[in-house]
């Protein structure tokens, strides 16, 4: 079982803190291609045999569910699989008796590093570019979730995270059951600042 931690020592990635990632943005992941190791996807998947980019903006998540049986994931939850690391992420609250919606931040009770379940993928453009992409994989809510939103980001355990990106697994009964929600009483949320509601604010200051 690996920590987080050393998967940064097999390839050097520079990057600095961000606190409001938007789609179409570079998120951190951990791929295993020739190696394990940390690299920057764009997070919106676009499938390499897609005509143009902008499918990229509608597949930022994918459903666990029908992960098998729609062709844009299929192929890659046995070839393609990654996972996308975090220490906390947003979902918006409706509030009671008004259409407004309060921004909560949903991060692991000791606020470590944790890693969300995703697939990715490499698409061409017409110049003969490669750009790597991926999305992030959704389940039903849990118990702390559900008076949020009903589905949340697939959370892999550190065991599971060896499971999923273990090259040799491509049996979706070893795989599938990994999508499953996350042990609510580890989880902790509260409400921020309404700033993180425009990505141009991107600071320690929407989630003080």
């Amino acid at each position: 079982m690996r920590s987080l931690y050393s998967y940064t020592q097999s390839r050097q990635l520079r990057t600095t803190p961000r606190y409001n990632i938007a789609p179409t943005q570079d998120i951190v992941t951990v791929m295993h291609d020739t190696d394990t190791h940390l690299d920057l996807l764009r997070w919106g998947l676009i499938p390499s045999w897609a005509k143009d980019a902008s499918i990229g903006s509608r597949m930022i998540n994918a459903r666990a569910e029908t992960l098998a049986e729609k062709a844009s994931f299929r192929r890659l939850l046995h070839s393609k699989r990654c996972l996308i690391v975090a220490d906390g992420f947003y979902e918006w609250a409706k509030e009671s008796g008004s259409k407004s919606k309060t921004p909560m931040y949903i991060q692991m009770q000791d606020q470590a590093p944790f890693t969300f379940a995703g697939l990715w993928d490499t698409w061409k453009n017409p110049e003969g570019q490669q750009l790597r992409t991926c999305t992030i994989i959704t389940t039903d809510a849990n118990e702390l979730m559900a008076p949020i939103h009903n589905r949340m980001p697939v959370i892999l355990s550190p065991e599971e995270r060896e499971q999923w990106l273990d090259p040799q697994i491509h049996d979706n009964q070893i795989l599938l059951p990994l999508l499953k929600p996350y042990t609510a009483s580890a989880m902790m949320v509260r409400a921020v600042s309404r700033m993180v509601n425009d990505p141009k604010h991107d600071s320690a200051e929407l989630i003080a």
